[in-house]
């Protein structure tokens, strides 16, 4: 894996990125900006799940108008993730805190998609309730908990602790 990474951080769009003045700051300010729209969007939702925000709004309510939004978020958001590790392949790589923001990703991305194929198709019948199903609110918590692992990864991964 290691040679592969290395042949991607020599071509000339990784080599351009890295050595920028303007662009890395760029994309790496776009990935926060649409890092913390997303988030907050996402932990709106995921508040009224819990029954700890919003409880006088319906759940649909909140959903139909914010993940929209969120969803534009993430996408400028991987995208531009996806450039940072384009620059800097191996160093991502190397780095434990990486690997732990992509797993915790993936449980993100498979907690959103069993809560929407599961728990969110019944939202009718609990869509108005101050407090939701308990199989909601322990997608919401989860919801929270994962991004907020993603989030302070992401932060350690500038840090070389274990290296």
């Amino acid at each position: 894996m290691i040679p592969l990474l290395q042949w991607i951080e020599a071509t000339s769009g990784s080599i351009a990125i890295r050595e920028s003045i303007l662009l890395y700051p760029v994309i790496e300010s776009t990935h926060v900006l649409t890092l913390g729209l997303f988030a907050g969007i996402i932990a709106l939702l995921d508040l009224r799940l819990v029954g700890a925000a919003l409880r006088t709004v319906p759940v649909s309510q909140i959903a139909t108008r914010l993940l929209p939004i969120a969803l534009g978020g993430f996408v400028i958001m991987v995208v531009s993730g996806a450039l940072l590790f384009y620059s800097s392949p191996v160093r991502a790589y190397t780095n434990i805190f990486f690997r732990v923001k992509l797993v915790l990703i993936l449980l993100a991305g498979l907690n959103a998609l069993l809560f929407h194929l599961t728990i969110f198709r019944d939202v009718a019948g609990w869509d108005t309730l101050a407090q939701p199903p308990p199989r909601a609110r322990m997608a919401g918590l989860a919801s929270l908990t994962f991004w907020s692992g993603v989030i302070i990864c992401g932060r350690m991964q500038a840090y070389k602790w274990f290296e």
